[in-house]
């Protein structure tokens, strides 16, 4: 009790020593304040970059520094034709490259799956298809069918120009398309 009185009598006598205790104990609590908010956005960085890292693992999301990468963006997916039979395989090979060709704007005439021949002892499914696509997409179209997943390789291309075009060139744009007789072909791998 002694001690409560002479420090009440302490603060009486000298206002400006309670003063400065008051506002180091608010600097104080302020400090401690920052210093826990200051974790919390940390740790929050550190979430999103995690999630972001795992996003581009399970590739959900392409990597920001694929373009400076020397390989390029690598593809998500399998490598091989999926499908419980040679038969579902070879759907899914044909559904592939019609879909392509159909995203470049181009127009499907035929298509025909090789199941059985000298490639199919070792597990290569092909397709020919015939279509009509312009010029400028061709390049676009074997480059998706060539880089994509599954991994489709292009064995025969026969580009014929539009019927009525000049010499002066292909352009595609002239009123005329491309028929493009295309032969593409993968690795399905027979579920064990």
């Amino acid at each position: 009790m002694i001690g409560r009185h002479s420090f009440n009598h302490y603060l009486a006598r000298y206002p400006a020593i309670g003063v400065l205790c008051y506002v180091g104990l608010v600097l104080i609590l302020a400090s401690a304040t920052w210093a826990a908010v200051a974790d919390i956005f940390e740790r929050r960085a550190a979430v999103a970059a995690a999630t972001d890292m795992l996003d581009r693992l399970e590739g959900r999301k392409r990597s920001t520094g694929d373009a400076a990468s020397p390989l390029g963006p690598v593809p998500s997916g399998s490598p091989f034709l999926e499908g419980p039979t040679v038969t579902v395989a070879g759907a899914a090979i044909l559904q592939r490259v019609a879909t392509a060709v159909r995203q470049f704007g181009g127009n499907v005439l035929s298509s025909q799956v090789e199941l059985e021949g000298t490639q199919s002892k070792g597990g290569m499914i092909s397709v020919t298809m015939s279509c009509e696509l312009d010029q400028p997409q061709l390049q676009q179209l074997l480059y998706d069918l060539e880089a994509g997943m599954p991994f489709l390789f292009v064995d025969q291309l026969v580009v014929q120009s539009p019927q009525g075009v000049g010499s002066g060139g292909v352009t595609g744009t002239d009123g005329g398309r491309l028929r493009v007789l295309l032969g593409v072909s993968g690795q399905w791998q027979e579920a064990k």
